[in-house]
């Protein structure tokens, strides 16, 4: 044999040995803790910055409990860390003190309807989770104004939130416009709705789910609109502090197990008649048997059983928060892939 033969064979051997080893060595996942997730193992609970306004989003309901679609997705990050959904300090915050809550390490995470750019990628010093809402900024106003574009609005005024993406985004609209609209800025959303309630705007902007929770909940919600001007992308979803890649793996992968969970039908009434399947798709979500996807993480194998348990899946928790508002997923971004959404997971293996 020559010397080149001798070499090929030495690699082709090199190659199945490294195989070999591969295979192995996913048998033994060894995952050191990052320090965002041990910190919220040795006292006991998740901290979360979110919104105590926003209904349907996050909110503080008449018992003094923070509920909505984001308030559950820190839910369930805690049932997937310590097993139990209800270990979660909410610390409210406005959209003005967002980025000092993320930067001063005040929370271990935030699930409050906060837009991904790049800015707050990068500047912020954040890691972004999957996107758990494709919105976009609407504006909202009087139906007895008659109008049905916001071109139409040229000569009056719109309220808005400042320290916010919907602050730059309707002044970059104005301009390139050219419209005469005066831009009148309040601190958090609940001043702008009180401002545009009480007149001193004929109009109002912000995410179209934020204009449509407020409307659901005001006195005479036939009396306004939601004109069908959409002025931005707003892809909405958790964020946590950059440094603790560990802790945003957590953050992703149960985002990711609550969406393949509704693919899988698993819901929180149902999930224990799946704990004996034999599907391996299942079985790698909820770490039966042999399958090892919890501890890719640090994390107990079954995870997930107890996240779906406690707090449902994708679909339970929109259902439960957002469809009361009138957002319906049926035909909508928000719908499941295979329904023709943009709602995906990566596949759990």
């Amino acid at each position: 044999m020559s010397k080149k033969g001798h070499l090929l064979v030495v690699i082709a051997i090199l190659v199945a040995l490294t195989g070999v080893f591969t295979v192995s060595a996913q048998d033994a996942v060894e995952v050191e803790l990052g320090e965002i997730t041990q910190r919220i193992i040795d006292r006991g609970e998740l901290i979360c910055g979110a919104n105590q306004n926003l209904v349907g989003f996050g909110f503080v309901n008449d018992a003094g409990e923070f509920e909505g679609f984001d308030v559950d997705t820190c839910r369930a990050v805690a049932a997937a860390i310590l097993g139990d959904a209800t270990a979660v300090s909410f610390r409210p915050l406005t959209g003005a003190e967002r980025q000092a809550a993320i930067q001063g390490g005040e929370i271990d995470m935030m699930s409050r309807n906060t837009t991904w750019t790049l800015s707050r990628d990068v500047v912020w010093g954040s890691i972004f989770g999957p996107t758990t809402f494709y919105d976009g900024q609407g504006i909202g106003t009087r139906a007895d104004l008659g109008v049905t574009t916001g071109m139409e609005l040229d000569g009056a005024s719109i309220c808005v939130q400042t320290g916010t993406t919907t602050e730059l985004n309707i002044a970059d609209w104005v301009s390139a416009n050219g419209l005469d609209i005066g831009i009148q800025v309040y601190p958090d959303a609940n001043s702008t709705w009180e401002a545009f309630v009480s007149g001193s705007c004929e109009a109002w902007t912000t995410d179209k789910s934020g204009i449509a929770a407020f409307h659901a909940t005001s006195e005479d919600p036939g009396a306004l609109v939601i004109l069908p001007d959409t002025l931005s992308k707003e892809p909405l979803g958790p964020l946590s502090p950059a440094g603790d890649e560990q802790f945003a793996e957590i953050i992703a992968w149960t985002v990711f197990g609550l969406i393949t969970a509704e693919e899988e039908g698993i819901t929180s009434e149902n999930i224990d008649e799946f704990l004996d399947s034999e599907d391996p798709s299942i079985g790698r979500l909820l770490g039966i048997g042999d399958n090892i996807s919890g501890e890719y993480l640090g994390l107990e194998n079954d995870f997930m059983v107890e996240v779906i348990r406690q707090v449902g899946n994708y679909g339970e928790i929109y259902e439960r928060n957002l469809a009361p508002l009138g957002l319906s997923r049926d035909g909508s971004v928000n719908a499941l892939w295979n329904n023709g959404g943009l709602i995906y997971a990566p596949p759990f293996r």
